[in-house]
């Protein structure tokens, strides 16, 4: 059991509980609770699966032969490949259960939506050309985990595509490409060796500290620019000690290690400061 937890990277999960946070508030007050429940629900297990999904293809294709950080489930030999592609499809399955009951309840063209998510979570790595060896994680992370999670949650709440929504999606997406891109920043070494061209390898290490750098920064513009419709919203500013933190580690020489427990907490701690100010001012 305890394999299968650190193959679910529980460190990226903040990804899949920021969007569902932020989009509920963004609802707020037309909450119905047990809507916030399912797509919560939706989005761990796509989180899950797709961390799944990514240590298989990675194991099977000899990405993670040279990896120094986390040993992998198929890269590292804990875990047979067929074992853990069905864990990855496992994961989908509940995300599909869960988003089929969703869009019963709300609309039944999310069920579309849904579908594009599993397959982007499968294509990161997976298939013949997978796209995140080419270089277009972050944009794809940005669309799933930002706009797409957390316009879908409040629009599963409302019945209504919001500006709001859409507004306080983008810093909730930066950050969850910020995620990616620590990650890839710090595996820039063993993926130029296995020949993985992600953004990280295709900008070099110090261009993609920079990238690092602006989608932090950005995702507190925006969260500031909030404060015209909804005054609460600055309370995002309390985490910029830890958003400070973390781009110092990134723009230095230091190992880059740390990056990613740093950002996964600054991605939770902003998420829900985020929907505490949407919360306040609805």
């Amino acid at each position: 059991m305890e394999h299968w937890i650190r193959g679910a990277r529980p460190r990226t999960l903040p990804a899949a509980l920021v969007p569902v946070a932020v989009g509920t508030a963004a609802a707020a007050p037309d909450v119905v609770w047990w809507r916030a429940v399912v797509a919560l629900v939706v989005a761990v297990a796509l989180q899950v699966g797709v961390n799944y999904a990514n240590d298989y293809s990675d194991g099977i294709r000899g990405a993670d032969a040279n990896r120094v950080g986390p040993v992998r489930l198929v890269g590292g030999g804990q875990m047979a490949p067929t074992l853990v592609r069905r864990a990855a499809f496992g994961a989908f399955a509940i995300a599909a259960a869960a988003g089929l009951a969703l869009a019963v309840a709300a609309a039944l063209w999310l069920i579309a939506v849904g579908a594009a998510c599993v397959a982007a979570a499968w294509y990161y790595t997976g298939g013949r050309r997978p796209y995140g060896y080419a270089g277009f994680g972050e944009v794809f992370v940005f669309v799933f985990f930002g706009l797409v999670a957390t316009v879908g949650t409040a629009y599963v709440q409302t019945g209504e595509l919001t500006g709001l929504a859409v507004a306080a999606a983008v810093p909730v997406g930066l950050l969850a490409s910020a995620l990616l891109a620590a990650n890839n920043l710090r595996d820039i070494p063993q993926d130029r060796v296995s020949g993985k061209k992600t953004l990280a390898v295709r900008l070099g290490d110090r261009w993609a500290a920079w990238l690092y750098a602006a989608l932090v920064t950005a995702a507190f513009a925006v969260g500031a620019a909030l404060a015209a419709t909804r005054p609460w919203t600055p309370v995002t500013l309390a985490a910029l000690t830890l958003a400070i933190a973390a781009v110092r580690l990134a723009l230095s020489s230091a190992p880059k290690t740390p990056l990613l427990n740093q950002t996964a907490r600054l991605h939770l701690v902003y998420g829900a400061l985020l929907a505490l100010g949407l919360a306040l001012s609805a």
